[in-house]
């Protein structure tokens, strides 16, 4: 739709054709009705509303909760204060100024000394991977890709960095020289699925693994790595995965799944069999195509995505909607939580230009 995605996840900004104007003419009824204010239900409630400005394409928080991280479609990255709402750090440079491409993914690194302050990976859909210090807003280190570059993790200890994107290739680095110390990839038989055949949208590390990752895209697989093999070592077949929408429980060792796609949309499976163990229902307000879903606690999953537009928590035992944010202006193409800040349990839902700060009241 956009040129470079088959789904409304627009990674190549437009001055004269935008997101907000795609959204206004598939708006239902007469557009002189006002449509309503974003609202929650059930056991969730809106703390703050942040107006980027510009289209929010992904978001995290730092490991404190203290402040929120926010990729922009111009490229530019908006750092806020969580106790304030305030923006307290622009991220932007020459490159990025100039390429004017969307920030596809943002990681904080898990290790990093107190006296180092916080240091933020950035990927974008220009091939840039950046390494921004915060306190400085200053970039310390720039990989630059020949793709796409969609999405990127760390191990545990933060020695390795995965990044994926528009060809078949994850990329391993060595997180301290910067080096690519190996290629994940697919045999050239194209009888052979050792490896994904098209775009990759999602990067995870088991949790308790410094070497063992999974990954997930567009050919409807997801793929079981070794930071230190060529090829996958095995596969699940089913998953459309177009954002960051995979994730395994570090307690159950169950395996979440989002697709953007009209049915099956939100599944658990157990990765060591392959076997799917759960399909989760849509909840009555309508169909929801799964951008990002994630284990929120150990009885509840998150998941949003666009078509009904919308955010909500799952029970993982009823399957039943607990809560949920509706009558977004757009699809969600982003989520974070941390239970790390003064607030408890917060989640960070982007849609448009804005980011919802949600809280699930305790019990």
């Amino acid at each position: 739709m956009y040129g470079m995605l088959v789904t409304p996840r627009r990674l190549q900004p437009s001055r004269r054709f935008t997101h907000s104007a795609l959204w206004a003419s598939f708006s239902p009824g007469d557009s002189d009705t006002p449509l309503p204010d974003p609202s929650t239900q059930g056991n969730l409630r809106i703390l703050n509303v942040i107006d980027c400005s510009e289209e929010a394409m992904c978001c995290q928080f730092n490991k404190r909760g203290t402040l929120l991280a926010v990729g922009l479609v111009n490229g530019a990255i908006k750092v806020f204060k969580m106790s304030e709402g305030l923006c307290v750090h622009l991220l932007a440079d020459d490159d990025t100024v100039h390429a004017s491409l969307p920030v596809t993914c943002l990681r904080f690194y898990p290790q990093t000394l107190p006296s180092a302050g916080d240091l933020l990976l950035a990927t974008y859909a220009s091939g840039l991977v950046k390494t921004w210090h915060l306190s400085t807003q200053s970039c310390l280190r720039t990989i630059s890709e020949d793709r796409q570059t969609l999405t990127a993790t760390f191990n545990s200890s933060g020695t390795r960095l995965l990044t994926a994107g528009s060809n078949n290739d994850i990329y391993v680095y060595d997180t301290e020289s910067k080096k690519k110390i190996n290629t994940c990839l697919p045999s050239q038989s194209l009888t052979l699925m050792n490896g994904h055949r098209s775009r990759i949208f999602a990067l995870t590390f088991y949790p308790e693994s410094e070497d063992h990752f999974l990954s997930g895209g567009w050919d409807n697989t997801v793929q079981f790595w070794d930071v230190r093999s060529r090829h996958s070592l095995r596969r699940i077949y089913g998953p459309h995965v177009c954002g960051d929408a995979l994730q395994i429980d570090p307690n159950t060792n169950q395996l979440l799944t989002g697709s953007w796609r009209k049915n099956q949309s939100l599944q658990v499976w157990d990765p060591e069999t392959g076997k799917l163990l759960q399909e989760i229902p849509d909840d009555f307000r309508g169909h929801c195509r799964i951008y990002s879903c994630r284990w929120l606690d150990s009885e509840h999953i998150l998941a949003a995505g666009s078509e009904a537009h919308m955010c909500r928590v799952v029970d993982r035992t009823t399957l039943m909607t607990t809560g949920c944010l509706v009558d977004l202006p757009g699809g969600v193409y982003s989520t974070d939580v941390t239970t790390a800040g003064p607030s408890g349990l917060l989640i960070a839902v982007t849609s448009r230009s804005s980011v919802f700060l949600l809280q699930k009241p305790s019990k």
